[in-house]
């Protein structure tokens, strides 16, 4: 009898353990991004670079999108220094031709597998505006990851042209996604929830006001902007596919007095990857 019951016990524990093995196998894969405007080289980089970095090594995303990065004779590129300082592998995207001493532009940071990448310049062409996209794989599962900088002026004209660039930026993904999920994150200097916004919330959720509705913090850094506080650094989650776990505001603290990581606050999510079918 108790040869019985030993034995019946060990099945028990035999079917338990492989349950767990399943779940575990269909539990969905998470990742996490930064999206951040680094405020290129003003108010003091090497400073702001040390806190920027601090901040990073704590939160250790897997990818970083940033915005307003530069490189001249006298600067290397940000992206790519901060991508080793971090361990990290750096695709920037620039209008300005690689043979140009001064670049200035956007990027992408991953610590995952690059599987593809590819960038586009956006209409109005002499609005120095783009569009990039890195293929991922997240511990076997594929992401894609889509970087911009919309246009900056908060006016009529300034709203007519952030929409063809929108434009532009949805055709782009269309032209090369694969299929996997996908998430669009960047400045879009437009506060969040404005209906020129509405060609991207019809297929993505804004992973911060999906969390927290209603809430006003904004990434726009108070004491650069006293009077213009706007959340307008943003990151679109692909509806179906991924499902926002967390999102919160981050390299919003002083270092020295005075001096903050950037005239922007980040923007830090963390999201599943559902499989599509």
């Amino acid at each position: 009898m108790r040869g019985l019951l030993a034995r019946i016990l060990v099945l028990a524990a035999a079917l338990a353990l492989g349950g767990c093995a399943r779940v575990a196998r269909e539990a969905p894969a998470t990742a996490s991004l930064l999206t951040f405007n680094l405020y290129h080289d003003k108010a003091d980089w090497p400073t702001r670079r040390a806190l920027i970095v601090d901040g990073i090594a704590t939160l250790r995303p897997d990818v970083v999108v940033l915005q307003e990065v530069l490189q001249d004779d006298a600067l290397r590129n940000q992206a790519e220094d901060l991508a080793a300082a971090l361990g990290y592998e750096a695709t920037f995207i620039s209008i300005d031709p690689p043979s140009r001493a001064r670049r200035y532009g956007n990027a992408i940071l991953t610590r995952q597998p690059v599987l593809a990448r590819d960038w586009r310049a956006l209409r109005p062409l002499d609005d120095s505006r783009t569009v990039g996209m890195v293929r991922i794989d997240v511990r076997g599962a594929p992401l894609e990851v889509y970087a911009t900088h919309l246009h900056h002026e908060d006016t009529p004209e300034g709203a007519r042209k952030r929409a063809e660039q929108l434009a532009d930026l949805l055709d782009f993904v269309e032209r090369t996604t694969s299929g996997a999920p996908r998430v669009i994150a960047g400045d879009f200097n437009v506060a969040a929830g404005r209906p020129e916004l509405s060609a991207l919330t019809r297929g993505h959720d804004e992973a911060f006001s999906r969390l927290h509705s209603g809430d006003p913090r904004p990434t726009l850094n108070p004491h650069y902007f006293p009077t213009n506080a706007r959340r307008i650094d943003q990151v679109f989650l692909q509806r179906g596919a991924l499902a926002p776990i967390e999102a919160r505001i981050v390299l919003d603290r002083e270092g020295a007095p005075g001096v903050w990581p950037s005239d922007h606050f980040g923007v830090f999510v963390r999201f599943a990857i559902r499989a599509l079918r």
